[in-house]
């Protein structure tokens, strides 16, 4: 594909980041009418010729999820029939990637795979994420997924304000791949924190595995949701006689009370991306941080469309 041929489309979830990420391309974002019906139906027009050309769609599945979701089935669909070559969505947060198996044989459904399969049934040819919550996502689809990671932006923020004597902590067993990666990454030493969850959204810290008394302790995590597993974590943290406690997340769900809880938690600063719009309360909050991964995914739509490596962007 050449570069002529890149357009890009979003729906109603993140027009923001749209805008940044074909500010940093130089070109226009793509014409199209997203809207309700009178009953709350999804309609779009796509009001411009894509003949021929290779489209991103460029939407967050975050709330309101299904919402968003639907939109980006409907408007792949609407460029389908008008006869783009091909379609990637850029999906920067992928929703429901939390239920993506069934666990002790629970009579749960498996919601990633039917999202997954959602998006190859209206005939998506690629898609293109951020920091999956689990790797083996891409194993649902049938057509290639680039999952990009937001730790160059994360690092560049560690690194710019060069925290002293730090050590980066894993918030649970699962994490501890990214923590270690991010570790490797800042030359510094790994902690990690047991705990067990009694029900969905909910945690209790058992146990932290590492020295943090003195420390810096920076929290490593793809998303941020309710805010209880981070602020217990940076309660613990403090316990033991941690200097301060600064989380990383890629992903800011921030969901129910849980900037309320940041506020007013023994948390120093949060540090999230715009994978997500901060919601008003947020934005206010004096102690969380976002910042931009505009130029990432930019600059990761660009060697999609022209068949360059995307591996490269991420070489230690």
């Amino acid at each position: 594909m050449s570069y002529d041929s890149l357009m890009v489309f979003t729906g109603t979830a993140n027009p923001k980041l749209a805008h940044d990420v074909v500010k940093y391309l130089n070109i226009n974002l793509g014409r199209a009418t997203v809207g309700r019906f009178s009953d709350g139906e999804i309609m779009v027009e796509i009001l411009e010729n894509v003949r021929g050309n290779d489209v991103f769609v460029l939407q967050s599945t975050c709330a309101p999820t299904n919402d968003s979701l639907m939109e980006i089935l409907v408007i792949v669909d609407a460029l389908k029939r008008a006869s783009a070559s091909r379609v990637t969505t850029a999906i920067p947060y992928f929703g429901y990637a939390r239920q993506d198996r069934r666990t002790r044989s629970a009579r749960v459904p498996i919601t990633a795979k039917v999202v997954a399969n959602m998006l190859s049934s209206v005939g998506v040819d690629r898609v293109l994420t951020m920091d999956l919550h689990s790797d083996q996502i891409q194993g649902f689809f049938d057509i290639p997924v680039d999952n990009i990671y937001g730790t160059p932006t994360l690092l560049g923020d560690i690194w710019k304000h060069d925290y002293q004597n730090l050590i980066v902590v894993s918030p649970d067993v699962g994490g501890v791949v990214r923590a270690r990666h991010m570790a490797k990454r800042l030359e510094c030493d790994l902690a990690i924190i047991d705990k067990r969850r009694p029900k969905p959204n909910e945690s209790k810290v058992m146990n932290i595995i590492g020295d943090v008394r003195g420390r810096t302790c920076v929290i490593i995590d793809d998303m941020v949701d309710t805010a209880n597993t981070l602020c217990e974590a940076a309660s613990a943290l403090k316990q033991e006689g941690a200097a301060s406690v600064i989380a990383y997340s890629t992903h800011a769900v921030l969901s129910g009370r849980a900037v309320e809880r940041v506020q007013n938690s023994d948390l120093d600063k949060l540090v999230v991306t715009d994978t997500i719009p901060l919601r008003k309360d947020a934005i206010q909050c004096d102690r969380i941080q976002q910042l931009s991964v505009a130029s990432l995914l930019g600059e990761s739509m660009l060697r999609v469309s022209n068949e360059s490596s995307l591996s490269s962007l991420f070489i230690e």
